[in-house]
């Protein structure tokens, strides 16, 4: 289990501090979660489906830090030796800054303690985040036709990703 300080990760010239959060940064995961996704693909989540899914058994929130500010964070989920990347967002002031890259170092590096051999993710069909993890060893695995529905209506494919974690 992830204790309360995850670690500090340097990044793009920066310091990104991970730490592990629960159910009482639901109001901080809220707000960057909408600024980070944009409503017209319809892959936010709701504050109550956060906390429902904070309340299962193996489900890890992780905040990044720059500077003390809320730059973003993780939801994952371990279940014997898998794990997946739930959710994962930066607030868009923090992109392109390596925060992204300190946050899924942080998840692997939380599988490998875990001892997690594979780890899953789902992205929508041409999310930028496509390269950020494919950098990190992710390949496709399979496709969800419409997962997604966008604010519009509009049906969005899905994208699932997966890798192995080395011990």
């Amino acid at each position: 289990m992830l204790g309360r300080s995850v670690g500090a990760r340097r990044a793009a010239g920066q310091i990104v501090t991970l730490r592990a959060g629960d159910a009482r940064d639901l109001a901080l995961v809220d707000m960057i979660m909408r600024s980070a996704f944009d409503p017209r693909y319809g892959e936010a989540w709701t504050r109550s489906q956060c906390l429902g899914v904070l309340a299962l058994t193996g489900v890890h929130l992780t905040i990044a830090l720059v500077d003390d500010q809320p730059a973003g964070f993780t939801m994952t989920r371990m279940i014997a030796d898998e794990a997946e990347l739930l959710l994962i967002a930066v607030a868009p002031d923090f992109h392109r800054r390596g925060v992204g890259t300190a946050l899924l170092r942080g998840v692997i590096a939380a599988c490998q303690t875990a001892a997690i051999t594979r780890l899953h993710l789902e992205v929508r069909a041409g999310n930028a985040a496509v390269d950020l993890y494919q950098a990190h060893g992710f390949a496709k695995v399979g496709e969800r036709r419409a997962y997604y529905r966008g604010s519009t209506g509009q049906a969005f494919d899905a994208h699932t990703f997966s890798r192995e974690i080395a011990r």
